[in-house]
């Protein structure tokens, strides 16, 4: 059972990427190779962007500067077996296009104060894909959530 939406992030998926911390990403070189990483995240329920810090020299910071497609997933901190919940999504990382009235720094600091004891720079995320999976109501329910195209 899939439910699908294209406008406003329904509340089961922003409740979920809300209350957890942790996603594991995953970006592509430029010879197509994956790799992946861990980062504690904030997310911007309103305009579909996912906060992140991490470190310039870092490899994953070097690769997304070449191509800043990115995929990734979140879970639960504790896991369940026979009550899977989690949400794979797909996004971009913004280097210029970030909206006027967002400071990515204080945005991501507000939430996790803790990390300005740690130098680095905070990363914005523009989702465009969600898919969430919720066992935990019924086997096999899935939501899925596509960010919609401007008008041309």
């Amino acid at each position: 059972m899939i439910e699908m939406t294209r406008e406003n992030l329904n509340e089961d998926i922003c409740s979920f990427i809300t209350g957890n911390k942790i996603a594991a990403l995953c970006c592509a070189d430029s010879d197509n190779r994956p790799y992946c990483f861990h980062c504690f995240y904030v997310f911007d329920v309103k305009n579909q962007l996912l906060f992140f810090k991490s470190s310039a020299q870092t490899r994953h910071a070097a690769i997304l500067s070449e191509n800043p497609a990115i995929a990734g997933s979140i879970l639960p901190q504790k896991l369940e077996f026979l009550a899977l919940k989690g949400i794979q999504f797909t996004g971009n990382v913004l280097y210029t296009a970030i909206p006027d009235h967002i400071d990515p720094e204080s945005f991501y600091h507000k939430r996790l104060p803790l990390a300005l004891t740690k130098p680095g720079k905070v990363y914005c995320i523009q989702l465009e894909t969600i898919k969430m999976t919720d066992n935990t109501r019924l086997f096999g329910k899935k939501s899925e959530w596509r960010r919609q195209a401007l008008p041309q």
